[in-house]
């Protein structure tokens, strides 16, 4: 694993594959920032790193734009998988089984260092000198209620008793100039938190770090169960821990290298308005609502310091590719360690977080002896039992003779493999944990966080013998190696350009 211990590191390992696109012409940070980012998605265009915004020229602020967006085809998943130190080229297979595997190591907890040696303490902002519109953080969509600071960042709380710390990515709103508005839902991690702080009649100390080291937004990102530090995950996944430093003002210990660290207090009645913003489901958001107050009490930089900004919206943009990937990482693991015949999962992401696919060994049927409706029963107590697939409305069983993380392959065996009937080809599971962002919730069922959810078999090798089951057609199933092998060999001459 090659671990980038900063984001300016990360910046350095993409610019030498031509991923990142320095844009020094004037940009305003007011919308065209956020329109050049969302067109950069649409064309899978290098990230854009702003260096010139509107009324900062001289501030030496940067932007960074689409950190963890898809890349050229040439290498896709570059920016996803650089993060979590794997080769620029990995698959999206390779990407999951480790973040899977990470799961199965102890955790290594970070190494505190002095602040004299930590770079998020090179600028310190206290009292009156506070002031958030300092940094040029911008306003990303034409709907937005206001200019956010955090789209892709590690929120870091722990409980009143310091057992467990936690880090999450949730979405922060510049209120003034020593406020930030924010999203803490009450059935996340942090919302649980919270209520703990609330029961002991305290506000609760926060540390928002931003344009932090690339694996610290995937795992932030990543469903683990409550509990587990997720910075003790990373150091697992990297073998070795990450580096951190006591906050300024609260007792939290924050990422040495974070380009921007705002530390303060939720507090506990005081709400402020938020939003609209718009989410993952990727339609232009409408509505804005009263919010937790994050009252600011101190600001650290890094000189020239450099905010990551995510533009969300239709697919494929960070909500997809983080979170969408981190957890297929953990609901992998989970159904490893229940010993089912699962060898990938891939949250599909032109689906935006509500298409989970999973790959299940051609060879269930002869190992485990059951019917694929028994199969559809064990993965659902296994996956829909808890917070890992709250992002899952949707969920599909096919062999893996399909490459999951291709989804033409999965549109082709969702449609000629999954029976129509309820109870053969789909089946429906009542009032699961879900996010309240699905545009086709009820009221209701936003308040509650509860929803139905439905799990597609797509599976075969129940329905015939041995040796009788359906084989793709396919270029390497159809032909004779021989065949295959000249064709492959005289490809250029014939014609044809270099495949893609």
């Amino acid at each position: 694993m090659a671990h980038s211990r900063s984001l300016r590191e990360f910046i350095a390992q993409l610019e030498q594959i031509g991923e990142v696109l320095t844009i020094d012409k004037e940009v305003d940070w007011n919308l065209e920032v956020g329109a050049i980012i969302r067109r950069s998605y649409d064309l899978r265009a290098p990230a854009p790193l702003f260096t010139n915004l509107t009324g900062y020229a001289n501030s030496g602020f940067r932007l960074f734009g689409a950190p963890a967006a898809l890349s050229s085809p040439r290498h896709r998943l570059a920016r996803l998988a650089l993060s979590i130190g794997l080769p620029a080229d990995a698959t999206g297979q390779q990407i999951v089984d480790a973040l899977a595997d990470a799961r199965t190591k102890p955790g290594i907890p970070p190494t505190v260092v002095a602040a004299d040696s930590a770079p998020c303490k090179q600028h310190i902002m206290r009292g009156d000198d506070i002031d958030l519109f300092a940094f040029p953080t911008p306003w990303i969509h034409g709907n937005d209620g206001g200019r956010y600071i955090q789209t892709f960042g590690a929120n870091i709380v722990k409980t009143p008793d310091g057992s467990w710390t936690n880090w999450s990515v949730n979405r922060m709103m510049v209120h003034d100039k020593r406020t930030l508005a924010c999203l803490l839902p009450k059935s996340q991690q942090i919302g649980i938190i919270r209520a703990m702080w609330t029961a002991a009649g305290k506000p609760m100390p926060i540390a928002v770090a931003l344009g932090v080291e690339p694996g610290l937004p995937v795992v932030s990102g990543m469903p683990l169960p409550q509990g587990i530090d997720e910075s003790h995950y990373l150091g697992a996944l990297f073998g070795e821990g990450i580096e951190i430093v006591a906050a300024e003002t609260v007792d939290l210990l924050v990422p040495a290298t974070a380009e921007i660290v705002i530390e303060g207090h939720v507090l506990l009645d005081d709400d402020v308005e938020e939003g609209p913003f718009n989410e993952y489901p990727g339609y232009n958001a409408i509505g804005s609502s009263l919010k937790a107050r994050f009252e600011v009490s101190a600001i650290t930089y890094r000189d020239n310091a450099i905010l990551p900004v995510v533009a969300a919206g239709p697919p494929v943009e960070e909500d997809d590719t983080i979170t969408g990937t981190a957890a297929a990482g953990e609901i992998l693991h989970l159904l490893r360690e229940a010993e089912l015949p699962i060898s990938s999962a891939w949250y599909n992401f032109e689906a935006a977080v509500h298409w989970l696919t999973l790959a299940v060994r051609q060879d269930w049927h002869e190992t485990t002896g059951l019917a694929s409706h028994e199969l559809v029963d064990k993965v659902a107590e296994v996956v829909l039992g808890g917070p890992a697939a709250v992002h899952a409305p949707k969920i599909l069983l096919v062999e893996d003779d399909i490459d999951i993380t291709e989804l033409d392959q999965v549109v082709w065996a969702f449609a000629t493999r999954s029976h129509p009937d309820v109870n053969r080809g789909e089946f429906h599971f009542e009032r699961k944990l879900t996010d309240p962002l699905g545009i086709y919730l009820s009221a209701e069922e936003q308040q509650g966080f509860s929803a139905g959810k439905v799990i597609y078999n797509c599976l075969l090798a129940d329905l015939y013998p041995i040796g009788k089951r359906p084989i793709k057609g396919s270029f390497e199933n159809g032909w004779p190696a021989e065949i295959q092998r000249r064709v492959l060999a005289n490809w250029h001459e014939y014609g044809f350009p270099e495949a893609k």
